[in-house]
């Protein structure tokens, strides 16, 4: 790493979270210590929020001893994930990119957003990564019916079901898998399952079990 980079991003994580919006810095000097993939490596990338992040420190054996990385960030919402996509997910050389995203956006971490905002931005990562030839998995939005955080929100299952289900309709429209975590963890009150959750929209040890389950029989699909 050069003196250049060091001393742009230690500049950089001083900066308020309105300067680096899209929080470049998180992974960079991480990215930059990276490199190119070995060969034969084929690396997958996990992209998303605090739900991806916290999959390493919740489940970390699905990580252990793979290509496997994790860019999520806790809190971010679609249009942060698209500006950081590219140095964070297709600069890596990846092999695969899972994307997991939209639930802090449905939250309005950053303000109000409507269903085609949201998907708009979702397909916009997917366009990316498929003009570089990356294979992408779209990850349907983890069930939940309220945020503890903000209780002012509405309608909360019903935006969540009608993204995922554009979500699938495009993934069909352009060969991309589309993979469900939705059906395998909700109640009968369009929530989280209680047994996969403490808050009612972060996975617990339970929760990640079943994902990395579902995450891994998906990938093993499409590296046939």
């Amino acid at each position: 790493m050069t003196l250049e980079n060091d001393i742009r991003i230690v500049t950089t994580q001083t900066q308020t979270n309105n300067e680096d919006w899209p929080n470049l810095a998180y992974y960079h000097n991480e990215n930059i210590s990276l490199g190119l993939p070995i060969e034969n490596e084929k690396r997958i990338v996990f992209m998303g929020d605090s739900i991806t992040e916290e999959w390493s420190n919740l489940y970390p054996s699905f990580f252990s001893n793979r290509s496997y990385i994790n860019r999520g960030i806790g809190g971010q919402t679609t249009p942060q994930m698209l500006l950081r996509f590219k140095p964070d997910t297709i600069d890596l050389h990846p092999h695969i990119i899972v994307l997991l995203a939209g639930i802090n956006d449905v939250a309005g971490n950053t303000g109000p957003s409507t269903v085609k905002m949201i998907t708009d931005n979702i397909f916009s990562m997917a366009e990316l990564a498929m003009n570089k030839d990356v294979k992408i998995i779209l990850s349907s939005i983890l069930p939940a019916n309220a945020f503890p955080w903000n209780d002012a929100i509405e309608n909360v299952s019903s935006t969540i079901i009608s993204i995922n289900s554009l979500m699938k309709d495009y993934a069909l429209s352009n060969g991309i898998i589309y993979l469900d975590y939705y059906s395998s963890m909700v109640d009968e009150n369009e929530g989280l399952n209680s047994e996969y959750t403490e808050d009612g929209v972060h996975p617990n040890e339970a929760g990640y079990r079943i994902m990395s389950d579902l995450a891994e029989k998906t990938l093993l699909k499409i590296q046939r």
